[in-house]
């Protein structure tokens, strides 16, 4: 088979949580287990790190990996979901993997896949895993998909286990309050290993520090090691200032990541990064060098990108209420004539407090995402309609963005976000678009 052909294999005959919601979750790890034992173990031959959180574990993984690649480290990195091309979640030092190991890992395990029949997340952290060994990476960064206690990421052992923040997101598995998610999240604390906690609440922190004790495993917060002093765009690029609690010294970075939230990414990185130079002898200058190249040595797409001027286009996949709102913070601090909104979700969400906090003078384009778990595009109309939103519901994001493009004058502004799945669509038309 080719290439298209193993992915429409994929596809067709394993569930996919981003695709097809709850019935591609399952609530234990004997699957990832067989598929372990059946490639031998790979994930045991190789270093890892690995990071879980609401917000910010995609982010927080690509710093990493960049600055791990501006070491001369050969670095994996495994993260879910992709946006256009099924291989965006396995890549080995910013390069993707190749069509021809896709193919033949579909070839060669097909029996494996039809007598087990796992999901589809299960069998990618396979595929990830066995390729990382095949190619004798030196350490992969690996991305928890959902929760943390069973995904199925969490059969290794890392370095350090990382968990960016706690929010409202997948309530109907993790819980529906933040100390049970937080619970969830901290499943991947190890015996031994330490932890870095991304923020800071006080609802969460006695969660953390009890699983810590217990696991005898050494809790950083990153907010207590660095302390943001001040931060500005300039040339394209987001100057941070921060300081090292512990030395007093100051760091001066620049992010190539544009999005506000972004800094609290790079200080839950720093902090990282302290407990991991050790291990590789990474020098400071690395890490700056590291958190500039995020884009160029990774690939990370969607996050505050910007994708035009004149209109002013910009698109983000912020997709819950904690998410959303850092977004629309932002987009508070832009200079506009006209903000055109560009705006789905998936149906397990709760769009009443997401629509709720949106801005009523903008102009909306409700529209759905090109998979089965998108919110009907015209039933989050009529939501919004009742939230007092004024806009347009259109089936597909391409005839949404293309209608703000007619609309949108020079000096406005398109937005493009509410879903993960949204922004997917909409990355794969800009090199067509009329812009």
């Amino acid at each position: 088979m080719n290439y298209q052909e193993a992915l429409d294999f994929l596809f067709s005959r394993l569930p996919m949580y981003q695709r097809d919601g709850k019935v591609a979750y399952k609530a234990n790890l004997d699957n990832t287990l067989a598929l372990d034992a059946y490639f031998n173990e790979p994930h045991k031959k190789f270093k890892t790190i690995h990071v879980a959180g609401t917000n910010g574990k995609g982010s927080v993984s690509h710093m990493l990996a960049s600055v791990l690649q501006e070491a001369g480290l050969k670095t994996g990195l495994y993260t879910s979901p992709h946006l256009i091309d099924f291989r965006e979640r396995i890549k080995i030092n910013g390069q993707q993997i190749p069509e021809d190991e896709v193919v033949e890992f579909v070839n060669a395990h097909q029996q494996i896949i039809l007598d087990l029949k796992p999901s589809f997340f299960e069998l990618t952290v396979a595929m990830a895993f066995n390729y990382f060994d095949s190619q004798k990476v030196d350490v992969a960064v690996i991305e928890v998909g959902m929760g943390g206690r069973l995904d199925s990421t969490n059969i290794i052992t890392p370095l350090v286990s990382i968990i960016t923040n706690i929010g409202f997101d997948h309530t109907q598995f993790l819980g529906e309050t933040l100390p049970l998610i937080a619970a969830e999240k901290a499943g991947i604390i190890k015996r031994g290993i330490p932890v870095i906690i991304g923020e800071q609440h006080q609802e969460t922190r006695p969660v953390f520090e009890a699983i810590a004790k217990e696991n005898e495993s050494p809790i950083c917060f990153a907010e207590k090691r660095f302390t943001l002093l001040r931060s500005s765009i300039k040339d394209g690029y987001q100057h941070v200032s921060v300081k090292n609690e512990q030395s007093g010294t100051t760091l001066e970075v620049e992010l190539d990541l544009l999005g506000f939230y972004q800094k609290k990414n790079s200080v839950t990185v720093m902090a990282a990064m302290q407990l991991l130079i050790p291990s590789f002898g990474i020098p400071k200058s690395d890490v700056v060098s590291g958190l500039s190249k995020v884009i160029i040595n990774t690939g990370l797409q969607g996050r505050w990108q910007i994708v035009n001027e004149k209109p002013r286009v910009i698109c983000d996949t912020g997709h819950n209420l904690e998410g959303i709102t850092l977004v629309l913070e932002q987009l508070k601090k832009e200079s506009f004539e006209k903000l055109h909104f560009i705006f789905g979700m998936v149906n397990d969400k709760d769009p009443e407090k997401i629509l709720s906090i949106l801005p009523k003078n903008a102009i909306y384009y409700f529209t759905r995402a090109s998979i089965p778990r998108a919110l009907n595009e015209q039933e989050l109309f009529e939501k919004a309609t009742q939230k007092g939103l004024s806009g347009t519901s259109y089936q597909y994001v391409q005839d949404a963005y293309h209608a703000a493009v007619e609309k949108a004058t020079a000096n406005d502004l398109i937005f493009v976000g509410g879903s993960t799945f949204v922004v997917a669509d909409f990355l794969k038309i800009i090199p067509t678009s009329d812009i």
